[in-house]
């Protein structure tokens, strides 16, 4: 009898490939706001930082 020990372990079984996950809508929604959120925080956070030092700076007068 003929044994063949190359292939030892079997490979495991075949399995389909797990489909790509989407996000739902309401992740959609929720992750489209924390974009916005943070983009205008780009934009008036360094004005609100501007404003805070100008009024330590007026307040040590």
């Amino acid at each position: 009898m003929f044994v063949d020990n190359r292939n030892w372990p079997p490979p495991p079984p075949w399995q389909p490939e797990r489909p790509v996950r989407r996000l739902t809508p309401r992740q959609a929604r929720v992750m489209r706001n924390v974009v916005v959120f943070n983009l205008l925080m780009l934009i008036f956070g360094p004005l609100a930082g501007v404003t805070l030092l100008d009024a330590v700076a007026a307040a040590l007068r």
